[in-house]
């Protein structure tokens, strides 16, 4: 365990001690009201699915809407801004994911200290992105992808869904590994990226499956490899790019967060009631049609994944040369 992962499993877990009778709700009474679930990319995309799935739950088992709210922009880091500035009393909840990871080290200044400021309430899914092409590129594989991508440096543009996001790192990383270079198109999201690889504007996108794989079905869109280690259940006959490149992995997840100082009862009852959603049935067959595996954990499990993932993705930017834009 290096000194920088000690520090901030140390930060991320000495904030869940928080007294019980911190903040305005307790977790006899919690939720009082609606609770606001922000989400910091644009409706549509894996981040805004995965949270919608948890919040319809959440909203029949504790009896009060829990309402996503998407909030776009600076790579998830307006929408981070906005949870830790409300009130510590567990109804405005912040959709972690790994953009919140990639940004402490992509990012020279920001705002707040993810670590310190947020506190971690539960992990709810995991799974790979997908290396998506437009049909009309004549490659097949990724072994063909990279040998055309080098015979043609200036006509293979990557989508993504934000300069910072998992999906441009992703990317990036695997020009690096591969030794090939792509023009990066940034975009407020996922939908308006795979909108324009659809149509032809750019060329290559590393997708969440979630967000693509009704588009791979469809034959709309052909998935060349996924980024994880293993094969996707969810897109079995499609090859991981490590075969291609070896080494190469990355991976996305989304947790719930809440404002430093939230009590630990209310903390406590969430989680709780997240890992009782993940365990149905219908949730868990749900996210696996999408691509991803339903992924449940007390919040020290949570601040764990952080951590770990915070270490990860910061060798990544650092490998990759990513800048913030």
């Amino acid at each position: 365990m290096t000194i920088q992962r000690r520090q901030l499993l140390k930060m991320t877990l000495g904030a869940l001690a928080v007294p019980a009778f911190c903040g305005i709700a307790s977790g006899q009474t919690y939720p009082t009201r609606p609770v606001r679930v922000i989400v910091g990319y644009a409706a549509g995309g894996a981040s805004d699915i995965a949270a919608r799935l948890v919040g319809q739950r959440l909203s029949e088992r504790l009896g009060q809407s829990f309402v996503v709210e998407n909030r776009p922009g600076a790579a998830s880091n307006l929408a981070t801004e906005t949870v830790v500035n409300a009130p510590a009393d567990g109804h405005t909840l912040l959709l972690v994911s790994a953009s919140n990871a990639i940004n402490a080290t992509l990012y020279e200044k920001l705002n707040y200290n993810f670590i310190r400021d947020i506190t971690p309430v539960g992990s709810i899914t995991r799974g790979p992105l997908v290396m998506l092409v437009n049909p009309s590129l004549p490659v097949q594989t990724v072994s063909e992808f990279i040998a055309y991508a080098k015979a043609n440096p200036d006509k293979v543009n990557m989508a993504s869904a934000g300069v910072g996001s998992p999906q441009h790192l992703a990317g990036e990383l695997f020009c690096a590994m591969a030794g090939i270079k792509m023009l990066h198109v940034p975009y407020r999201g996922a939908p308006p990226a795979l909108t324009d690889l659809i149509g032809g504007q750019v060329q290559t996108y590393f997708g969440s499956t979630a967000g693509a794989i009704s588009y791979v079905r469809s034959g709309q869109l052909r998935a060349l490899a996924v980024t994880s280690a293993k094969p996707s259940e969810a897109l079995p006959d499609i090859p991981t790019i490590g075969e291609a490149v070896p080494g190469y992995e990355a991976t996305t997840w989304y947790g719930l967060g809440a404002p430093k100082g939230t009590s630990a009862a209310v903390i406590e009852k969430l989680n709780a009631e997240i890992n009782a959603a993940l365990g149905d049935p219908t949730i868990k067959a749900r996210m696996a049609e999408l691509g991803g595996t339903a992924f449940p954990g007390s919040p020290a499990d949570f601040a764990r994944l952080i951590a770990d993932e915070t270490e990860r993705w910061g060798r990544a930017v650092k490998f990759s040369g990513v800048k913030e834009g």
